[in-house]
């Protein structure tokens, strides 16, 4: 396929991406692309030093497309004085803006970092110069964000081409902030690090492979495979509208992670919508040295805890300053055979550097989705260096996921980023297993468990939540998918009940159910039913919420709990100002003995079938996709154990 001459030009006149045959890989894409080849003709439009930090607010070219440059906004920020420093570039996610925060934080970590505003939204003074795309289709303002690769009004090809879409673009701008840095004297060009969040975990693998990065560290965002169904879901791909095969090629960071070279580590939650668990994992097993370890926070959509965030700076810490001994992934074996049909899962974490070993804890669960995944905790038994997990599978027909964290005391609390408590853990994640329900039926493995009524008695804390705002009284968010677990879904009628403590009254708790996440592969939407509850009182109330108080907005009533994917607790007027307008009253209040009471255990519908699919098509998919996912599994493993 030939491209449309165009008068375009990336970094200099001499450059031209016109007249070409169409790149149809991510090698040909990229070489159309130099991002030292022109001047980066920056602007500094100001300067402040504040606590020995020097930021800067700046603008460079990125490239020049039809006659007019295109420029990106940034804040680059390092210690005052400093020279020779390792780098640091960062890329904001979807929806956001580059923050002088961020690259202050980097700078007092001792590092000269650039925070890459691609977005184009403003991030200082309203009236400041800022990210221009010039007429190109990206950017959150006007024109939108580009993701195809198919022609649009002002892309750069009036045929399908990857430089029509804005991820080359964004990246191209990353590529040029790592020229900028190099020309820093306060930066050294030897030790730079590329990290982003979202999208800029995604532009972060886009970006990594090249050959100037020395350590990435992506954050939920940059699986790549999101166009393929998860395995043993049918549907469950994302969809696009045409030339997806050119897409995938050359955009599809599947084809990224081959090339990567540098030490990489990835920032993830285990639930997360943006980069499913089981998608990094595969695109990790594409890496081609063993160069990558991962951190994920169990629960989690698209959020992390102080540990696991460490997990980041320390990475950096230890590849770009040399100042700090990266634990190694720990290894383990999942063994299916067993004599009481139970698998076991064996973790042997790294013992042999500086940093006492604070804890493993093994996660494991069934949910062939990992958005809507619960994830069982269980503390291991210790011999020698060694810690083994019993793994009961609930259902046959059903696979089974393992993984184990592993959190060091590093001795010395590590200053957080905003949002985050200082902390001395460090928590590792550990090298991943899966058994699909054909490998679990050959090793004898039999179902075992009973349907539980308590779902949750705080034994262990909120250790099965996901926690959002905990001391913020007004914003409190606590979520768990421990209801979507095979041994808490809700009986037939049941109620759910729960104690509750308040220290104020005259308050309105929202207790909301959601159903089918994610799901829409079924062809059941998502609904989000909630349960309001006044509390007129202070002190101690028993709740007990028949099914039919959990209602839609639309009035309409949850009918069963067969298809719920989580539960939410957190204030009425968060999640119905309108009906609910005064905020939550007194300190965050206490939970006991949350369960259900009454109704009958049944059997459900498999969660992940369309409505009125078969047990056969169910199988058919999971042996087509499934099987696939875990022979790769299975030579990865027998390359961990080499």
């Amino acid at each position: 396929m030939k491209a449309v001459v165009l008068t375009l030009t990336l970094l200099g006149t001499h450059q031209l991406l016109a007249a070409a045959e169409t790149p149809q890989t991510v090698a040909d894409a990229w070489a159309l692309f130099d991002p030292r080849a022109d001047p980066l003709e920056t602007e500094v439009i100001r300067e402040t030093t504040e606590n020995g930090i020097v930021l800067r607010y700046i603008r460079y070219v990125v490239g020049t497309f039809d006659g007019k440059k295109s420029k990106v906004a940034a804040f680059y920020a390092f210690p005052k004085n400093a020279k020779n420093l390792p780098g640091i570039v960062q890329i904001h996610g979807g929806g956001q803006f580059a923050r002088k925060g961020t690259v202050q934080y980097w700078a007092s970590q001792g590092y000269a970092a650039i925070a890459v505003n691609w977005g184009e939204k403003v991030i200082d003074q309203p009236s400041d110069p800022n990210t221009e795309w010039a007429g190109i289709p990206a950017g959150f303002l006007n024109p939108k964000h580009h993701n195809d690769v198919t022609p649009g009004s002002g892309t750069i090809h009036q045929l399908p081409h990857p430089w029509n879409s804005s991820w080359l673009l964004y990246s191209a701008a990353a590529r040029r902030a790592i020229t900028f840095l190099e020309k820093q004297a306060e930066a050294d060009p030897a030790r730079i690090g590329l990290t982003g969040h979202s999208m800029g975990g995604r532009l972060t693998v886009l970006t990594a492979i090249d050959p100037r990065v020395k350590a990435a560290s992506p954050s939920v965002g940059g699986s790549g495979y999101l166009y393929s169904d998860l395995a043993g879901v049918p549907g469950s791909a994302r969809r696009m509208q045409a030339d997806l095969q050119l897409y995938n090629a050359t955009l599809d960071c599947k084809n990224y992670w081959p090339l990567i070279k540098c030490p990489l580590m990835f920032l993830g939650a285990t639930n997360d919508f943006n980069s499913p668990m089981e998608l990094v994992l595969r695109g990790f097993r594409s890496l081609p040295d063993k160069n990558g370890a991962f951190s994920f926070t169990p629960h989690m959509n698209h959020r992390f805890t102080a540990d696991n965030y460490a997990a980041r700076v320390r990475w950096f810490d230890t590849h770009l300053k040399g100042n700090f001994a990266f634990p190694k992934t720990a290894s383990v074996q999942l063994v299916l055979k067993s004599s009481d049909g139970i698998p076991r899962f064996t973790v042997r974490p790294d013992l042999s550097g500086p940093h006492p070993l604070k804890s493993v804890t093994v996660f494991y669960g069934y949910d062939r989705d990992p958005r809507a995944r619960f994830w069982r905790a269980v503390d291991p038994v210790r011999s020698g260096n060694e810690f083994t997990a019993a793994c009961p599978v609930m259902e046959s027909g059903e696979p089974l996921f393992v993984f184990a964290n592993v959190t060091y005391d590093t001795g010395k609390a590590l200053t957080m980023p905003q949002g985050y408590e200082d902390t001395r853990l460090l928590t590792i994640t550990s090298q991943c297993r899966q058994a699909s329900p054909r490998q679990l039926a050959e090793a004898g493995v039999t179902a075992a468990g009973d349907r539980q009524r308590l779902i949750e008695n705080f034994k262990h804390g909120w250790r099965d939540w996901s926690l959002v705002g905990v001391r913020h009284t007004t914003h409190w968010n606590y979520q768990t998918h421990k209801v979507c677990d095979p041994a808490f879904v809700g009986p037939r009628g049941a109620s759910l009940a729960m104690e509750i403590n308040t220290t104020a009254p005259n308050n309105t708790l929202a207790v909301i159910l959601e159903t089918d996440q994610w799901r829409s592969y079924t062809g059941r939407k998502p609904r989000r039913y909630v349960a309001m509850v006044e509390l007129p009182e202070a002190g101690s109330h028993s709740l007990l919420l028949p099914i039919k108080k959990f209602t839609t907005e639309d009035r309409e009533v949850l009918e069963n709990y067969d298809f719920v994917t989580s539960l939410i607790l957190t204030p009425g007027q968060k999640e119905r100002p309108k009906t609910v307008p005064k905020e939550w009253q007194g300190k965050v209040p206490t939970f006991q003995n949350i369960r259900w009471q009454g109704g009958q255990f049944a059997s459900r519908p498999r969660p992940y079938l369309k409505q009125g699919a078969s047990k056969i098509d169910a199988d058919a998919a999971f042996r087509e996709q499934f099987e696939n996912a875990v022979d790769e599994s299975v030579e990865r493993e027998q390359q961990d154990q080499k």
